[in-house]
């Protein structure tokens, strides 16, 4: 098993796909897991994007997650930028340069667009499904639906994932998107920022998010465009996998031809 010692002290799990065969020159996918997620939450889906793409790939359990160590302190309002600033960078020296595409879902969506606007080098592009840029009542009041049903028992699966840090890490999701200070959370003024093509995918039936989402993220993020997914909801590579797989081999293939 696959670890990466923090600076900061504990370990990050993480998995190669296609080491050994990405095609040279091409670049590494860096995919960021949702906010309940984990490397084994994507399923199938990275290695066949790989395989579609000839890209190797690169996917890890962010503190608190998976098979990597548990959160050490409670979170603030601003845990996603801790993850893109701070644990991010960390994981991305096993790529020794190479450059990269982050694939991002939801949390790990807004994580991507953060850590784009500190314009690192080797960034060629971001794909984000359902990511967040400021919060909605919608995302709330999905939030509140969603504590209620682990409260109730349901949601319980998610112990197959995280074992015995499951209730540590719903509470720091539900209980941080849910105190009061976090409703003026918003990183729409760090999209100009982002310099590397953008695309942003999301599902027309999104639990979580609106296409306010979407409008946001393309017209304020200089190379941005973006897709609605229809019959779709906040998990497109799982919902639309196909149509998902499609859009973004299209995008890397133009990040190719740049």
């Amino acid at each position: 098993m696959a670890m990466l010692e923090l600076a900061e002290g504990g370990q990050l799990y993480y998995e190669w796909i296609a080491e050994d065969s990405g095609a040279a020159g091409k670049p590494v996918l860096v995919f960021l897991h949702e906010g309940l997620g984990c490397t084994a939450m994507w399923k199938d889906f990275p290695a066949r994007l790989c395989a579609r793409t000839g890209c190797r790939g690169l996917m890890f359990d962010r503190r608190g997650y998976g098979q990597s160590v548990p959160l050490r302190t409670g979170r603030s309002v601003h845990y996603l930028h801790r993850y893109a600033l701070e644990e991010l960078p960390q994981m991305l020296a096993l790529l020794d340069g190479r450059p990269y595409v982050v694939v991002g879902h939801s949390d790990g969506g807004s994580i991507a667009l953060i850590h784009a606007a500190d314009q690192p080098p080797g960034l060629l592009g971001v794909v984000t499904e359902a990511a967040h840029v400021f919060v909605e009542e919608v995302t709330l009041a999905g939030i509140r639906e969603a504590r209620a049903a682990y409260g109730a028992g349901k949601l319980r699966g998610l112990s197959r994932y995280h074992g015995d840090k499951t209730d540590q890490i719903f509470g720091a999701w539900a209980d941080t998107w849910l105190r009061p200070a976090f409703s003026r959370w918003n990183i729409e003024y760090l999209l100009p920022s982002v310099a590397c093509p953008v695309l942003a995918l999301q599902g027309s039936g999104d639990q979580y998010g609106t296409e306010a989402q979407l409008r946001a993220i393309e017209s304020q993020a200089p190379g941005a465009r973006t897709a609605m997914l229809a019959d779709c909801g906040h998990t497109p590579h799982l919902e639309q996998p196909e149509a998902v797989l499609a859009a973004i081999s299209d995008f890397l293939q133009e990040l190719e031809a740049k």
